[in-house]
């Protein structure tokens, strides 16, 4: 079973959900995107919550893989992606100047 794909998703407030036979629509603040919806999983959408349903228990991967993109979707049109990254070790150095990242490597 896919626990991933059980989760439900609350929609938050000015994002708006089109489910269309083989692609999801996500409309939010910071823009479109679609995400494709593998053959055997469909979404519901229920008020202000999503949920991804399977035909059979042979899909639970894509289950989880379906229910995590547009989770993804939604968090790229709300608040947007970000990276984190992490400089580990003695002798490297990483500093920002202006809108630059400049790296002191050894």
């Amino acid at each position: 079973m896919s626990r991933i794909g059980k989760k439900i998703i609350t929609l938050p407030k000015g994002v708006s959900v089109t489910i269309r036979e083989q692609m999801l629509e996500v409309k939010g603040p910071k823009g479109n995107l679609k995400t494709p919806i593998p053959a055997g999983i469909s979404f519901k959408l229920e008020g202000a919550e999503l949920r991804a349903e399977r035909t059979s228990d042979d899909l639970a991967p894509l289950h989880g893989l379906a229910r995590a993109l547009a989770n993804n979707a939604i968090v790229g049109v709300t608040e947007g992606f970000t990276k984190q990254m992490d400089v580990v070790g003695v002798g490297y150095k990483a500093d920002v100047q202006a809108k630059r990242i400049v790296f002191a490597l050894g």
